[in-house]
């Protein structure tokens, strides 16, 4: 009896070793380590028979045979993680560029912006420029025409009668007459170029009567009524009437918006004077003191015991706003 040599089986390490870790690939997938794939290999070898000594597939051939399996799955894993690779890297490349274009594009707007503000400063500067010239032809065109008016009288009061409308000339002239006849008498040119009512339409919802404007044909002979009306209250037929500068309209609400300061400073004997254009002056503790504006004199004011909550200027803005 022949005796046949068992072939010595394969030890199973599979004990002698611990299980291997997982391998988690890029999209979540598990993957056994190489360690437990050889145990695995070795476990599932086919064994040798005991008859003849021949077995239908050696442990060699097997392992060379499962050897070829892993190399072809991992080829085929690493092209798949190589393709993953490729388009992440394309990705990438992508969001480099993208991210270059916006930085890029985001430098083009922080540089259009520095332009357009200083676009804007000097925008603002040639607008204060414009703003300071409109002002400067505003007042030049102001006292243009108010020197334009400075042969000119402004009569306040007049009565509002036909008889008087149709023969402002000859009612002037008896105005001079019967308030200062001296100027007649040294033989002073009294005529008129013109005189009329402003505005030329009457309102009839207006009571008060209209100014009359006068032009006199000589400055010196407007200067001298002038000067007499500051001195005294003028009269036409007995009935008060009030003779004035003609000025243009713009300087005329400058003055009135001093009329209560006006009256209130001619109470307290300060000797108020309104001077060319819109001028405040007062005599004040042995001095003359000007104001061009009504918050100049209110500081003024406040500044001085005698003076303190003398002048309500609030109610003068409200009545003239």
């Amino acid at each position: 009896m022949a005796n046949s040599t068992e072939p010595q089986k394969p030890q199973n390490t599979k004990k002698n070793k611990k299980k291997g870790a997982t391998l988690d690939t890029f999209y979540g997938a598990k993957i056994q380590n190489t360690e437990q794939t050889e145990d695995n290999i070795k476990e599932n070898a086919p064994k040798p028979s005991k008859g003849n000594g021949n077995s239908p597939q050696t442990y060699e051939e097997f392992e060379s045979e499962m050897t070829k399996k892993m190399e072809a799955f991992w080829e085929e894993k690493l092209e798949i993680m190589q393709k993953k690779f490729t388009h992440l890297q394309n990705q990438f490349d992508q969001t480099v560029k993208e991210n270059q274009a916006l930085k890029t594009r985001i430098r083009q707007l922080e540089d259009n912006d520095c332009v357009k503000e200083q676009e804007s400063i000097k925008q603002s500067q040639n607008t204060k420029k414009l703003e300071e010239n409109i002002k400067y032809l505003t007042d030049k065109v102001i006292d243009l025409e108010n020197r334009g008016r400075r042969d000119n009288l402004r009569i306040i009061g007049l009565p509002e009668k036909p008889e008087i409308n149709t023969k402002l000339d000859m009612v002037i002239q008896d105005i001079i007459k019967e308030n200062c006849p001296e100027i007649l008498e040294q033989g002073g040119n009294t005529a008129t170029d013109r005189a009329h009512r402003t505005p030329s339409t009457l309102n009839p919802q207006k009571t008060t009567p209209r100014n009359v404007i006068a032009k006199f044909q000589s400055y010196q002979t407007k200067e001298k009524i002038l000067q007499e009306a500051r001195k005294r209250q003028f009269r036409y037929k007995g009935m008060p009437i009030r003779v004035t500068q003609d000025l243009a309209s713009s300087t005329l609400n400058d003055r009135k918006a001093w009329n209560m300061i006006f009256r209130k400073a001619r109470e307290l004997g300060l000797q108020p004077r309104i001077s060319y254009p819109a001028k405040l002056t007062i005599y004040f503790q042995g001095k003359v003191w000007a104001f061009n504006k009504i918050e100049d004199f209110q500081l003024f004011a406040k500044k001085r015991p005698e003076l303190c909550g003398m002048f309500d200027t609030e109610n003068q803005r409200a009545r003239n706003t």
